[in-house]
C-alpha cells in the first residue's frame, strides 16, 4: 500500500490483494456481577477483546474464518492502520482479495487472545476493583478459556457457523479446542506447525525463559507497572524462545560462523558472532512491544494445554469433533512442534473417521515456516477450502 497527498486528504493507493486500511475494534462483555467463569473456577470481568475483521459476513452468516494467532502476535493480521505504516499485519500475505483467505468470499476475523497485551484483557490491564494493573492477581488462564471468550465475540458479530478455524503454533491449539468445545459450529479446522499438547522439551525451554524474567531484579513479583520493567529477563526469555523458532540448517544458511569483527574474535570477550548480534537485535525490539507478565501467562497456558484432558487419550477426545474436513500441516525442520506431533493428530482423526488432508512441507526455516512458507501454504489452503465448498 502507498499513499499520495492531495491537499489535506490522503489518497490511499491499495496494493493488489490488500484489504486496505483497517481499524482495530474492541468488544467488552461480562460486566460485574456477571463475570466470566474461567475453566479453573475463578471469575474475570469485564473482559475486553481487541479484534479486526476483513471481508463481509454473508446473509446466512456462515462464511466466517477465524484466524488464531500465535504466542506474541496481535489482532492486526492484515492491511495497515495508516497509509504511512511501514509494515502491514502479521499475515497480510495470506489474507485479502484473491489470497488464501479470500476476503471476496470469506468474513475473516482475528482477535487478540485473552491474557495478551495488544488490547485484550490481560495482566497489564487495569483491574476495576483496585484501579491498578492486575499483575499477578490476574487469574491463570488456559487455551480453553481463550476459546470460550472468543465464542462470545463471534456471537457479538452475528456469526452462526464458522467455515474454518485457522491456527499456527499456539493458534493451532486454539483451533483444536474450538472443534472440541463447539463441534456443531465448526465446519473445518486448519492446523499449521501445531500440536495437541506441549512436550517436556517445550516446557523445559519455557521454564528457562520464565525463570529469566522472574529473576530480573525489576520484576518485583509482577508489580513493575509504572516502574522500570524486567527488560533484561524478558530479553533473555525471548532469545531462548526465538532460537526454537529457527533450525540448524537455516542458521547455517543465514549466519554460519561469521563474526561481526573477525580481528577481535580472540582478543575481546564482548566480540560477537552474527547470530549473537541477531538475537540481541530481536530481543531489544521485543521488549519494547510486549509485556513480561503476558509472556509468562501465555507460555504457561501452552504448557498446561492437553487436547486429551479429561479423556483416556487423544483418539477418545477427538470423538467429539464433527468437522467436515481437517487440514494438518507440519514442517520438516520444525523441532519446537516436530512433525510427529502433527502425526499424532492425524492418527486421532483416522481413528474417528474424520476426513483430513495431511502435508509435511519440506522447509529449512524451522518452526517459523508457518509465517514464511506462504506460497506453499497458499496453494495448500486454497485447495482445501475449495474442496470444503464441494462437501454437502
Amino acid at each position: 500500500m502507498a499513499s499520495k497527498e492531495l491537499g489535506e486528504s490522503p489518497v490511499v493507493i491499495v496494493e493488489h490483494g490488500s484489504v486496505g486500511l483497517i481499524e482495530t475494534k474492541y468488544y467488552t462483555f461480562s460486566y460485574p456481577p456477571n463475570k466470566f467463569v474461567l475453566d479453573n473456577g475463578e471469575k474475570l470481568g469485564p473482559i475486553t477483546f481487541a479484534y479486526e475483521i476483513y471481508g463481509k459476513l454473508n446473509e446466512t452468516k456462515d462464511n466466517a474464518i477465524l484466524i488464531e494467532h500465535a504466542l506474541t502476535a496481535s489482532a492486526h493480521a492484515a492491511g495497515k492502520h495508516r497509509p504511512d505504516d511501514k509494515y502491514p499485519g502479521w499475515w497480510d500475505v495470506m489474507i485479502g482479495p484473491g489470497k488464501a483467505f479470500d476476503t471476496n468470499k470469506y468474513f475473516v476475523i482475528c482477535s487478540n487472545i485473552l491474557g495478551s497485551c495488544y488490547g485484550s484483557t490481560g495482566p497489564s490491564s487495569i483491574n476495576p476493583e483496585t484501579g491498578r494493573p492486575y499483575g499477578l492477581t490476574f487469574p491463570l488462564i488456559g487455551i480453553r478459556d481463550m476459546v470460550r471468550v472468543q465464542k462470545e465475540l463471534t456471537r457479538h458479530l452475528g456469526v452462526k457457523q464458522i467455515r474454518s478455524i485457522v491456527g499456527g503454533s499456539m493458534g493451532g491449539m486454539q483451533a483444536i479446542e474450538w472443534a472440541l468445545l463447539y463441534p456443531d459450529m465448526v465446519d473445518s479446522i486448519i492446523l499449521i506447525a501445531s500440536a495437541p499438547r506441549s512436550t517436556p522439551q517445550s516446557i523445559a525451554i519455557h521454564k528457562v525463559g520464565l525463570q529469566a524474567i522472574m529473576d530480573d531484579p525489576n520484576w518485583n513479583n509482577g508489580d513493575y507497572y509504572g516502574k522500570e520493567p524486567p527488560n533484561k529477563g524478558l530479553a533473555i526469555a525471548r532469545m531462548i524462545g526465538h532460537i526454537t523458532y529457527l533450525s540448524d540448517e537455516w542458521l547455517w544458511q543465514k549466519f554460519g560462523r561469521r563474526h561481526t569483527d573477525p580481528d577481535m574474535m580472540k582478543l575481546r570477550l564482548d566480540s560477537k558472532f552474527e547470530i549473537e548480534s541477531y538475537l540481541e537485535y530481536q530481543s531489544s525490539k521485543f521488549v519494547k512491544r510486549f509485556d513480561a507478565n503476558s509472556y509468562i501467562y501465555l507460555m504457561r497456558s501452552i504448557d498446561i494445554y492437553d487436547a486429551a484432558e479429561g479423556y483416556a487419550n487423544l483418539e477418545e477426545s477427538f470423538n467429539r469433533i464433527k468437522c467436515k474436513k481437517v487440514l494438518v500441516s507440519s514442517f520438516s525442520a520444525d523441532w519446537l512442534y516436530p512433525a510427529y506431533q502433527s502425526e499424532e493428530i492425524v492418527k486421532a482423526l483416522v481413528e474417528n473417521n474424520i476426513v483430513f488432508t495431511y502435508s509435511k512441507i519440506e522447509s529449512a526455516y524451522g518452526h517459523d515456516s508457518f509465517l514464511l512458507e506462504h506460497e506453499k501454504l497458499t496453494h495448500l489452503i486454497t485447495n482445501f477450502l475449495d474442496s470444503l465448498e464441494k462437501i454437502e
